[in-house]
């Protein structure tokens, strides 16, 4: 694959496992696992004081691999790589920038397809239900290791922007700042619609078998279903109009075919296919829930009192076509922090393209990005140089 000139180029995954059946993870829930692995990638490099790293948290089907290639021809790159590198909005030459996998995924941290201590063979089923707060207490676990004492920012899109607002409540001493996107400080009501729909498909289909399918097909045909539905959340009408409108499959004449007679059933259908080849059932369902659990208010109080103690500062961004994260959630929490007064600034950016524009309107997210993090670096100076090799 051609690389572009900033580019962070061949990036290696790598593991920390920490923790035992003896001495676990405690989860909110409170039961344990143990021993836990994070596959996390790390782009740049950390200075003396390894003041300047950026924790990126990824969304519901992300994964550590942010940024670069694994290997020279892969044909696709990281998932925010347009965001991570020299020059770009989360410049590789100033910042040591961090994505980990969260435990409860597929893509080689603890979760579902993990094999369970107890009975040596995959979780399935059988894996407790986590947090946003359990995905964050894991990734604190990999700081420590890593010698973080302090991160610079913590930023995420959608499930992203939650584990960066719960890493401003859990640990607020080790937080410089905050870049909330596209999210809220809870999933609304619709949204826990979409996601137990999602949940109905995969868990009715006879391949599921109770979450312990593996070494079978397992329920792709639920987890298609379900990726649909929750793909639709993430496009705008606009954007589902200008791209498909009401365009036949044939030649824009009927076929009276009851599959894919409309584009957009295609498209879907595509999506819902391809989502099978990359992720995993159990997995679907465990995140979809911790996204379901995440309420500021219930966990840490009214809003106001939530984030009157905490000294980070915010950037809050919001997308005008959103519908899953409406601008409404982006002000409720802004008004909750100027009424803390707390140093927040907030951008509502114009896009057609819906939840998911934090992935496609880059240009603007950049420029927003990028002068909040000078501001910031002038508010706490980085050491210039990388430490001693």
């Amino acid at each position: 694959m051609l690389m572009e000139p900033n580019s962070v180029g061949l990036v290696e995954p790598r593991l920390y496992a920490f923790g035992s059946p003896e001495a676990p993870l405690v989860l909110d829930s409170g039961r344990t696992i143990g021993p836990v692995e994070l596959v996390y990638e790390t782009y740049g490099q950390p200075n003396a004081e390894r003041s300047n790293a950026i924790l990126i948290c990824h969304a519901l089907s992300g994964d550590a691999h942010a940024a670069g290639i694994h290997d020279p021809h892969d044909k696709r790159v990281g998932w925010w790589d347009n965001m991570i590198g020299p020059g770009k909005a989360f410049d590789t030459e100033r910042f040591w920038v961090i994505c980990a996998n969260v435990i409860g995924g597929c893509k080689g941290s603890t979760g579902p397809q993990s094999i369970n201590p107890a009975s040596g063979k995959p979780y399935g089923g059988d894996f407790p239900l986590i947090t946003i707060g359990d995905m964050v207490t894991a990734q604190k676990r990999l700081l420590d290791h890593l010698g973080i004492k302090r991160l610079f920012c913590v930023v995420g899109g959608s499930m992203g922007g939650f584990q960066a607002l719960e890493w401003s409540l859990r640990y607020p001493e080790q937080v410089h700042t905050v870049i909330c996107i596209a999210a809220g400080a809870h999933l609304s009501t619709q949204g826990i619609a979409f996601n137990a729909v999602g949940r109905h498909a995969i868990t009715t289909d006879p391949d599921w078998q109770g979450g312990h399918y593996y070494g079978t097909a397992g329920p792709v045909r639920g987890l298609a279903s379900a990726r649909m539905v929750a793909h639709i959340t993430y496009l705008s009408e606009l954007k589902l109009n200008r791209k498909f409108g009401r365009r036949l499959q044939s030649a824009d004449r009927l076929s009276y075919d009851i599959h894919n007679e409309f584009a957009v059933e295609s498209y879907l259908n595509h999506q819902g296919t391809r989502f099978t080849e990359r992720f995993d059932a159990n997995s679907y369902i465990y995140i979809t829930k911790a996204m379901d659990y995440f309420d500021i208010t219930r966990t840490y109080g009214p809003l106001k009192e939530a984030f009157a103690r905490k000294k980070s500062r915010f950037l809050v961004i919001s997308y005008s076509s959103d519908w899953l994260f409406p601008t409404a959630q982006s002000r409720e929490i802004v008004r909750a922090l100027i009424a803390g007064d707390r140093d927040v600034s907030f951008v509502d950016i114009d896009s057609p393209h819906g939840h998911d524009a934090f992935l496609i309107d880059i240009d603007q997210l950049t420029r927003t990005v990028s002068a909040f993090l000078d501001g910031s670096q002038r508010s706490q100076p980085l050491e210039s140089k990388p430490p001693a090799r």
